[in-house]
């Protein structure tokens, strides 16, 4: 995961500035700007994900190469996980809740037919943390899912994919859960 920070090049260019007049210069003390932003954690379930868990633990870890503003983490023993990821029979499908929870399936129809599994979870996973399906699409597209065929194994969201789940997780709704656009099933 990458660590945004804000320099401290202001603070020091204002030590350098008041030294440079005779001015008493006294240590910076670090502003809060000075630290790292946090991101917010979202923890998933995989334990119900059967022969698909290292798709989606690959699949987090995805999100979490390319976005800054949300980490997806295994729920840790005796807690509750913002995302359950359940395997089952049927297509694959997010069961948004609020931003940052829901179930998300693993269905074996598309394995079956030829879809890439960790394409499938960063996808499923990309609902949950907001976005929305963008079908038909290219490959280049993790959001246009199924629509990019079988022989489509990107599993990386693309850069304005990226900026969109950057946008809603940072800013004025970090700590705040926000209802989903639909609030309904997406696949």
């Amino acid at each position: 995961m990458h660590v945004r920070m804000l320099t401290g090049g202001l603070a020091a260019a204002c030590l350098v500035s008041v030294s440079l007049t005779g001015g008493q210069a006294a240590a910076a003390v670090p502003s809060t700007a000075d630290r790292p932003l946090a991101a917010r954690v979202v923890t998933y379930d995989a334990s119900g994900s059967a022969e698909f868990r290292s798709a989606v633990d690959r699949g987090a870890a995805i999100w979490n190469e390319s976005v800054d503003a949300v980490e997806l983490r295994p729920v840790a023993t005796g807690q509750r996980a913002n995302i359950r990821v359940l395997a089952d029979n049927g297509w694959p499908r997010a069961l948004p809740s609020t931003l940052g929870n829901g179930t998300v399936y693993i269905g074996r129809q598309a394995v079956d037919q030829g879809y890439n599994t960790i394409r499938i979870s960063a996808h499923e996973l990309g609902h949950i943390l907001g976005l929305p399906d963008r079908k038909p699409g290219p490959c280049s597209s993790l959001m246009s899912g199924s629509s990019a065929g079988t022989s489509c194994t990107n599993p990386y969201p693309n850069a304005a994919e990226k900026a969109e789940v950057e946008g809603n997780f940072g800013g004025e709704l970090a700590g705040r859960a926000r209802a989903v656009r639909d609030g309904g099933i997406v696949d």
